[in-house]
């Protein structure tokens, strides 16, 4: 073999070590990026973590068993929000369907908005714990010194007296965690906002 065939295979080795690589790093650059909207699937489905259900109606099972939950509010750093829950705890029967409040209030001179992040304890009643509404599925904005009281309508699954790690929990803690975000501009003011930027080009 001539010394330039040799050079050349060479380089054709090298460049499917380049290409194999690329095709590695693009690959877990891509799974990095689904990661997250998969976990936060994954746990929306399974309860995994306290994650809680949403559902678009209520129980209409209701047993004659009763249940605990407690009610626990928690403001994240750079949102200046007071928030605490209405009433600290209940007691409800197993499938019935119950409003509790939480309240916010604005402590800003300035308009500020947050959204709220939530789980329950012990982690394994999450698949059982049912969010008919919630304040938390939306972004909430505060007018500077605004108090708000924001609604939770919610069940506990009549099935979670059945497995083996929730038929003997009798309290349940429901926790939320503001985090401040930036305002969310409607679709037409965003629309605006494009067409004057392309104005004054």
């Amino acid at each position: 073999m001539s010394e330039t065939k040799k050079i050349e295979k060479s380089r054709m080795g090298n460049g499917a070590v380049v290409a194999m690589c690329c095709s590695f790093v693009i690959g877990m650059g891509a799974m990095a990026y689904a990661a997250v909207p998969l976990y936060e699937m994954f746990c929306k489905v399974t309860g995994y973590g306290g994650t809680t259900q949403r559902v678009e109606q209520a129980s209409d099972v209701v047993l004659d068993q009763t249940i605990k939950v407690r009610f626990d509010a928690n403001v994240a750093p750079g949102l200046p929000w007071t928030f605490t829950p209405v009433q600290r705890e209940i007691e409800l029967k197993i499938g019935e369907t119950v409003q509790v409040f939480y309240k916010a209030r604005n402590n800003a001179s300035r308009p500020t908005t947050g959204q709220a992040t939530f789980n329950v304890t012990p982690e394994a009643t999450g698949a059982y714990f049912n969010k008919v509404q919630c304040f938390c599925f939306t972004e909430t904005t505060l007018k500077p010194g605004e108090e708000m009281e924001m609604p939770v309508v919610f069940f506990v699954d009549p099935e979670i007296v059945k497995p083996v790690e929730t038929k003997g929990v009798h309290t349940i803690t429901l926790s939320y965690t503001f985090f401040p975000r930036e305002a969310s501009k409607p679709v037409a003011a965003a629309a605006d906002v494009k067409a004057d930027d392309a104005n004054n080009l």
